[in-house]
């Protein structure tokens, strides 16, 4: 019997692959099959509410791998399975991105504007909170072009912190001498300016 074409081989795999994933509490963000030569290459990357480590990936592509041998007659060939963590650099494109990035710092495309910086607040399903230079902003994700978290080599300063989440984060010296020092930096320039896991193969 002839193995679907891939299109549809995604479509079929997905509810199993969900199912899979989501009774061990994760989620399924994305399931790609394609030709790797002779093989078919099954990729899927999976997230968490609080996020995912190599152990939760391992335990997922266990989870995946065991929903697939129950369904091998789709495949109708040998296959490599691929599990992964969504990485650094990928898009915030849902509701439940943004509710796990709070607190972060992310960079935002708009339409017709230039990216801008800010710090993560309440999300619900049509938009979110942003704390932007010191102000609270509240923008729907229609809006959103693009947007992705920035990597940050220091903890969030408390003052932005205590912003975003009031009375459970206290300033200090640290903090005020920074943020002292970061908007000298700004007026300065606006014066200037003017205004993955190891791949699994089945057997």
């Amino acid at each position: 019997m002839s193995s679907p074409p891939r299109g549809d081989l995604a479509a079929q795999l997905e509810p199993v692959v969900q199912e899979a994933v989501e009774a061990i509490g994760f989620d399924l963000e994305l399931l790609d099959v394609h030709q790797a030569g002779r093989r078919r290459l099954v990729k899927v990357v999976v997230d968490a509410e609080h996020g995912i480590g190599l152990d939760e990936v391992a335990q997922a592509s266990r989870a995946v791998a065991a929903a697939l041998d129950e369904v091998d007659h789709l495949m109708a060939g040998p296959y490599t399975l691929e599990v992964t963590s969504p990485g650094a650099e990928r898009p915030l494109t849902r509701p439940r991105h943004w509710r796990r990035a709070k607190l972060r710092l992310v960079k935002v495309k708009q339409p017709d504007a230039v990216e801008w910086f800010g710090r993560v607040g309440q999300a619900d399903d049509d938009g979110v909170v942003l704390l932007v230079k010191g102000e609270l902003r509240r923008v729907e994700y229609r809006t959103i072009e693009r947007a992705v978290v920035e990597i940050e080599f220091k903890p969030a300063p408390n003052s932005e912190l205590s912003i975003l989440e009031p009375g459970q984060h206290e300033d200090t010296p640290e903090d005020t001498a920074e943020d002292s020092a970061e908007g000298a930096e700004e007026d300065a320039a606006d014066d200037q300016e003017g205004p993955t896991t190891p791949k699994e193969e089945s057997r």
